[in-house]
């Protein structure tokens, strides 16, 4: 029995939002095609060793956002998955929909990171959210399985190794994504990030 429990992440499949650069917020965007066919990529890896063991204790939670759900089912944990709605995405208020080149047409210097959005969330209200997952994930002696979003899981990898929200921005993450939040030496750590190896 591992001694501390890590934190896996999968990242929804690809929308036509996220195709686009579109902030996907609250908006309740379907997977394309594409983005169904790469999640059943990841779960046919995730059936498979090394994973299928680390996965079969694991607690599933999904954000209910139909992109995410749809994720978790199609990668073959829907029956074990309970929807959380501290997983969901940013809420980006008035930029919900907007590519950040629209966005930065009338605000050049603008940053998600440290601006937050108008009518929306701050970074500092995206952390609390991800601080109550990180809570949780080290609640109890079990791995557990999260799908969700971009920018939240950015914001969970931050808080993970207790970093400032700002620091969402240096985790780079494409849709598909399995990545591991762990430990080294007793502290949090990232084990794994950003791997789309099996989408080569």
């Amino acid at each position: 029995m591992r001694s501390r429990p890590r934190i896996l992440l999968v990242r929804h499949g690809q929308t036509q939002w996220s195709v686009s650069a579109r902030h996907t917020g609250r908006t309740d965007i379907p997977l394309t095609d594409t983005g169904r066919a790469t999640v059943r990529v990841l779960g046919e890896r995730l059936s498979r060793a090394p994973w299928d063991g680390v996965l079969a204790h694991a607690e599933v939670r999904t954000s209910p956002l139909v992109r995410a759900s749809e994720t978790c089912a199609l990668a073959g944990f829907g029956g074990r998955a309970k929807e959380w709605d501290t997983l969901m995405e940013w809420d980006y208020g008035v930029y919900e929909g907007l590519t950040p080149e629209e966005i930065r047409s009338t605000r050049p210097d603008w940053n998600i990171w440290h601006d937050g959005v108008p009518g929306g969330e701050s970074p500092a209200d995206l952390a609390s959210r991800a601080d109550e997952a990180v809570d949780w994930a080290r609640s109890a002696d079990r791995d557990v399985l999260i799908f969700a979003h971009g920018h939240f899981l950015r914001m969970l990898a931050a808080r993970w190794l207790s970093l400032p929200p700002a620091s969402g921005g240096l985790f780079r993450l494409e849709p598909a994504s399995l990545s591991v939040l762990g430990w080294a030496y007793g502290a949090p750590a990232v084990e794994r990030w950003n791997d789309t190896g099996h989408l080569d």
